[in-house]
């Protein structure tokens, strides 16, 4: 009944958010920085709040702009995420077909990829380049899917090249939850969100890590994540209740 709740309030209030933002895009223009603007509105005010998602965080985006990498845990880390970080986000182009979601998303700033398509890889990293050069942030998770493990999956390289050979800046970021349920274990979206915001509240470690450059793609990617798995490994001492599918298979 509480997640069911929960989503009406959402889809409601994304549905008015974005009636909102159309009605007046005569007046204010339409670009990305309006359109930032209003999605982190949307979060600050109704998203995070509805679905009590309670965020410790560290840190803070740069300046300038940058590619910021993060590990993947669930559905939910571009909404904790994009409270912070005004960015486009490289998403899977299965969130294309969720419904009231895939609007949201388009309208304030994401990069849809096929991941088993090469030249549609090589196409959004092509676009991620000219975004950040254009003075926007990108959002990419490179291990290409949910992290199920105490540390994360192995990254692709490919963003890092590209950060490479285009003197990008990067920008490691963190995250972990406390609560088992919080991770993205079920493939159909809708048992997810009900088992994901069925509990009261979710509880939600975020850390931005120091600006990175380097002329070499895969030194730059050891780095990353060297520091994301040092963070997730802090991040977890004495808080985490998730049962990571390494720790069942130590157990064994």
């Amino acid at each position: 009944m509480l997640a069911f709740l929960r989503a009406i309030i959402i889809i409601v209030s994304m549905l008015l958010w974005l009636l909102y933002y159309i009605v007046t895009k005569p007046i204010f223009g339409d670009h990305p920085k309006r359109a930032f603007a209003l999605r982190k509105n949307w979060l600050n005010y109704v998203g995070l709040p509805v679905l009590n998602i309670q965020v410790s965080h560290e840190g803070k985006p740069q300046s300038g702009s940058a590619l910021y990498v993060c590990n993947h845990r669930s559905f939910s880390d571009p909404l904790v995420l994009c409270n912070y970080l005004d960015a486009y986000v490289i998403a899977k182009a299965e969130v294309a077909n969720y419904p009231v979601i895939n609007w949201g998303a388009k309208l304030t700033g994401v990069l849809y990829v096929k991941r088993n398509n090469k030249d549609s890889r090589n196409a959004v990293r092509e676009m991620m380049v000219d975004t950040i050069k254009k003075g926007y942030n990108v959002l990419v998770y490179p291990e290409g899917t949910i992290g199920l493990s105490r540390q994360t999956l192995p990254f692709k390289v490919g963003s890092f090249l590209e950060a490479t050979r285009n003197n990008l800046t990067v920008v490691p970021v963190a995250i972990e939850y406390k609560s088992d349920s919080d991770l993205w274990r079920y493939e159909n979206f809708i048992v997810q969100f009900a088992t994901q915001f069925s509990k009261w509240k979710s509880e939600v470690k975020l850390k931005f890590g120091p600006p990175m450059i380097s002329n070499d793609g895969e030194e730059l990617k050891e780095n990353v994540v060297t520091w994301v798995n040092d963070q997730l490994g802090e991040m977890q001492k004495n808080w985490s209740e998730i049962k990571f599918i390494d720790d069942a298979k130590t157990n064994s």
